[in-house]
């Protein structure tokens, strides 16, 4: 059972009840996922090494909400991000906006979520300046979550944090001691004060109601590749795999996810969740993000322009007798295709244009406006 499977069968009862709701990145979104491996304007095309024999193939859509895409991609953005891992131990801070605030988000998605991130990057940045232990800079990574594994629309930000600073002026790497970074409601308390002044600023209508405790969570994570695969594990493979989908039965959809029972608690049960097929189509889709925005984002030590300053670091580290963790296996997987015919492997000859490609005129049929909210 597949997720673009179910949004084709039930398109047309989707889009009479969410009309109104329905971005125009949402219809990007399910026009690519229509049109995934099936009908493409452009295909590959793969000669046998041992006989004649040549195939066309449609090429995956790309979308990065697309449950049967991406993986490739997951793949290389963890191999990237490993290469950049410093060895200390590491810490993950999320900061979650609260319910009050989401509708806001729903309905002006761009200019909230780049409030976050430009707000939680200061306030990161600004704790590791006055700390005591710290007093340098940092670098980090956020990845914008925007819902929770139960797929509600939940929107947070994980940051994975390097447990030490440096001090440019001694030209010195500052460990971070113990296993505490930050205070947590010291956080909180500037996370909030800092994004409504912010909003404040974009003009934005906020409800009259805002609670006065906001959460943000600092957790010691240990080494940071572990935090890095929880971190894309939604990235780019949509938000929902189709291995969680379990049931169909009477138009009712089940998918199963992990639930954690409890802040402390160090396992997880796998829970089920059932919804009519239009409202599971919604519980999805309502996640697709506006087109061009940055999910991941890279801050001080961690941004691309500053390998050189990692490179002096580790040696830094290596003089002071930090034993280094090999890098694990970042080979990147080649496609192979066997050979209908003597089952040998075929070679990749380029992507071609499909001229029998019959695309679908869904966007030309529902047009929407600016305004339409998610």
């Amino acid at each position: 059972m597949k997720f673009i499977e179910l949004l084709r069968d039930h398109l047309d009862a989707f889009n009479q009840a969410y009309d109104g709701q329905i971005t125009s990145s949402m219809r990007q979104a399910i026009f690519a996922m229509l049109n995934c491996r099936s009908n493409t304007e452009r295909t590959s095309q793969w000669a046998c090494r041992s006989c004649t024999h040549t195939a066309d193939f449609p090429l995956s859509c790309g979308h990065r909400s697309c449950p049967q895409c991406q993986h490739n991609t997951t793949t290389e953005w963890l191999n990237k991000q490993q290469a950049k891992l410093l060895p200390v131990e590491y810490y993950m801070v999320t900061f979650t906006l609260p319910y009050e605030l989401r509708s806001v988000t729903k309905h002006q998605p761009e200019l909230m979520y780049q409030a976050m991130f430009s707000v939680a990057a200061s306030v990161l940045k600004d704790f590791a300046k006055n700390s005591k232990q710290l007093g340098g800079d940092i670098g980090f990574t956020g990845v914008l979550h925007t819902h929770n594994r139960r797929r509600d629309y939940h929107p947070h930000i994980h940051f994975i944090i390097p447990a030490g600073s440096f001090n440019k002026h001694k030209k010195q790497w500052k460990k971070n001691k113990g296993k505490y970074l930050f205070n947590a409601f010291n956080l909180a308390k500037v996370w909030r004060a800092r994004l409504l002044a912010q909003l404040a600023k974009l003009s934005l209508k906020l409800p009259s109601s805002i609670p006065q405790k906001w959460v943000v969570d600092c957790q010691h994570v240990g080494k940071g590749l572990p935090a890095l695969k929880y971190l894309s594990r939604y990235l780019y493979r949509g938000v929902l795999p189709d291995k969680n989908i379990v049931s169909n039965i009477d138009g009712q959809i089940s998918f199963a996810y992990l639930e954690n029972h409890g802040q402390n608690s160090q396992t997880n049960t796998t829970e089920i969740r059932t919804l009519p097929t239009v409202e599971f189509l919604w519980l999805v889709l309502q996640h697709v993000l506006p087109k061009g925005l940055r999910r991941v984002r890279d801050f001080g030590l961690l941004r691309g322009g500053s390998a050189r300053l990692r490179q002096r670091i580790r040696l830094m580290l290596a003089v002071a007798g930090t034993v280094f963790a090999p890098l694990e296996n970042t080979t990147k997987t080649q496609a192979i295709r066997p050979c209908p015919c003597c089952r040998q492997p075929m070679i990749f000859m380029g992507v071609h244009r499909n001229k029998h490609a019959r695309l679908t005129s869904f966007l030309r049929q529902k047009p929407t406006t600016p305004n339409a909210t998610v």
